[in-house]
């Protein structure tokens, strides 16, 4: 429906704003801003319509840049009043302090943020609250003053940022900080000061496992943090001395914070969630969301690979349920099912966590069902191209250059044409069509993997791949085999044509090489090769009759090429020995009669061609082949010819 909307709005006679405002309206990804501009150089729209719709797009991204700068604004707006609403109402300061550190992590995105306070009765610093880490000698850390970057940042009262925390010398290292840092595996650091007044009590930081360049508004946003990590330190402070009044109010207290808490937590689930999904996040994101949320391990299981029982009875009831000592929660949309969300080791689940278990279920399902959307259309898009290549459908090489570079396809490049087929004979026609689907899967993942195309045809699958530079269609094919057979575990069988370039102005082509790749994949089959690849080149004279092209001066160069340079670039005359030795019933003696030379000499020369051709040069097939050559270079070298 919103594509028909699109449609008609980059027609004539609509407002060039119109489908960019039904983009924005739909919060649209930024990709899908260039469909309109698309589909008016599709249908052949005026150039002043086209420039139209370029100036409407680039005006909507900045709507939607700006729109997207105030989201995020008015969310790390929201994160400060909510921890200031957190020091408001101070009971416990290690909460508060990790409230701050967590949301410090969410909203600048790294994957660790941690706050380190000084003691000043041990003269040190010491780790107070950790977020992401991993690693417990990272937690358990206690640093001299002044040393590392939180020492750099204590010393000058100001934020410091590295890129890359292991090259940067312009901090104390010691052995005991980079030896945590190491196992934390941190790379990227930014540090800033907790200060009350004019003194630095602590470090706030935020840090990622690769490199990164933190931007001066994460820096600043760090600082807001700070300042508020800060403030609830110095009012603990004050509060210590009315400790003793508020004890009989510490079990209300309790249950306010659990209260508080979980609300927090289901807030913090649906962020997350959010996100995962605007950002086009995976099913294992989701996991490793809720994992982190819910204080366990959580798994994306296939269908067969979940408790059978137990995904029944989820998806039955539409809530997850336990099984032992995990849980499951079943992920289906309609009646399909797709897999589960396995809780490991948590037998004990309250309901707000059990519903925070079933909204990922459902946020995966969804995830999934996106995926398995954009795949097909690409596969389908990629497959139609091919298709009309291999039935010569559209002669124009301007539409045809244009539809392959929206698949990121290249056809002024050298390509091979590849027939693939599974050689496993299935139980069933279902079990068969299944396993052709696979095929085909895994032929289009490949394809747009190496920039190419595929499509299901003839009972097996087509590849349209580009040649590597100094690479052989052999290669190609055997290698391709290889990887289709390792993604559907099972033998599948390639056979490749010869090289083709100019497919755009030339699509006749691709017709003819699919051909020839077809008969190199019945040769295969044929001569017991099941789950290889080869091309023509590879079936020495048989491959004459494969090839599309008849390379008849290749196949001589291929089988006698050494010999006959050696006799250009020597003037021997091994190539006549070669045809006398044959013509003799390969005897040495009357070999040197027809010749009317020494029997050395003859032997020296096919001592000679034995280190050109190989040992076996004699043997039966190798013997045929080389009659074959010297026949067709005999003919080749006859005047007029």
């Amino acid at each position: 429906m919103a594509r028909d909307h699109v449609q008609s709005a980059a027609r004539p006679g609509t407002s060039a704003e119109a489908p960019f405002l039904e983009l924005l309206a739909r919060d649209a990804s930024a990709d899908a801003y260039e469909q309109p501009v698309l589909l008016a150089r599709a249908e052949g729209l005026p150039p002043e319509r086209i420039d139209a719709l370029e100036q409407a797009k680039r005006l909507a991204l900045r709507v939607r840049t700006e729109m997207e700068g105030r989201r995020r604004r008015e969310a790390e707006l929201s994160a400060l009043f909510e921890t200031a609403h957190d020091l408001a109402g101070l009971r416990d300061l290690d909460a508060v302090l990790q409230a701050i550190v967590q949301r410090a992590r969410s909203l600048l995105s790294t994957d660790v943020a941690y706050l380190t306070l000084h003691d000043e009765a041990a003269g040190d610093t010491y780790m107070r609250v950790t977020e992401g880490s991993v690693a417990a000698r990272f937690q358990q850390l206690r640093l001299g003053m002044g040393e590392g970057l939180g020492g750099l940042v204590a010393q000058t009262a100001r934020p410091y940022v590295t890129p890359d925390y292991f090259q940067d010398g312009r901090f104390q290292h010691t052995g005991t900080i980079d030896s945590g840092v190491r196992d934390e595996g941190l790379v990227a650091i930014l540090g800033v000061p907790l200060m009350i007044g004019p003194q630095v009590i602590g470090v706030l930081f935020a840090a990622d496992r690769r490199a990164r360049v933190f931007e001066r508004e994460e820096i600043a946003l760090l600082g807001s943090f700070a300042a508020l990590a800060a403030a609830a330190i110095d009012t603990a402070n004050l509060l210590t001395e009315t400790r003793s009044a508020l004890d009989r109010l510490a079990s209300a207290n309790e249950i306010i914070r659990d209260g508080s808490a979980v609300i927090e937590r289901a807030s913090e689930v649906h962020d997350r969630l959010a996100e995962l999904v605007l950002r086009g996040g995976g099913v294992h994101d989701v996991a490793a969301a809720v994992s982190q949320v819910l204080d366990g391990t959580v798994e994306f299981a296939e269908a067969d690979a979940a408790p059978d029982a137990a995904l029944e009875a989820s998806r039955a009831e539409g809530h997850a349920v336990r099984h032992g000592d995990d849980w499951v929660a079943a992920v289906a949309a309609g009646g399909e099912l797709l897999g589960a969300l396995v809780l490991r080791g948590h037998p004990r689940l309250d309901p707000v966590d059990q519903r925070t278990l079933e909204r990922a279920a459902m946020v995966t399902s969804l995830l999934l069902l996106a995926r398995r959307s954009a795949a097909e259309a690409e596969q389908r898009v990629r497959g139609e191209l091919l298709d009309d290549l291999l039935d010569v459908r559209d002669r124009d090489p301007r539409v045809l250059r244009e539809r392959a570079a929206r698949l990121r396809a290249d056809l002024d490049a050298t390509h091979v044409v590849l027939a693939a087929r599974l050689d496993g004979t299935a139980a069933d026609a279902d079990q068969d069509a299944a396993a052709r689907r696979r095929l085909g899967s895994a032929a289009s993942h490949l394809a747009a993997t190496r920039h190419g195309l595929a499509a299901i045809r003839d009972g097996g699958t087509v590849l349209l791949l580009p040649l590597e530079r100094g690479g052989t269609a052999t290669h190609l094919a055997r290698r391709t085999a290889r990887q289709l057979g390792t993604a559907v575990h099972e033998a599948v069988t390639v056979g490749a044509s010869a090289p083709i370039e100019n497919l755009a102005t030339r699509p006749d082509r691709v017709a003819a090489a699919y051909r020839e790749a077809q008969r190199c994949l019945e040769a295969l089959r044929l001569l017991g090769r099941a789950g290889d690849g080869a091309a023509a080149e590879d079936f020495g004279f048989l491959g004459l009759l494969l090839a599309g092209d008849r390379d008849i001066s290749g196949y001589v160069e291929r089988t006698i090429g050494q010999v006959v340079a050696y006799d250009e670039r020597r003037g021997t005359d091994l190539v006549r020995t070669l045809d006398a030795y044959f013509d003799s019933g390969m005897s040495p003696a009357r070999t040197k009669d027809r010749l009317h030379v020494h029997v050395n000499t003859v032997a020296q020369r096919l001592e000679r061609v034995s280190r050109l051709l190989g040992d076996d040069w004699q043997s039966p097939a190798r013997a045929l082949e080389i009659q074959l050559a010297l026949r067709l270079h005999r003919l080749a070298s006859l005047p007029g010819r």
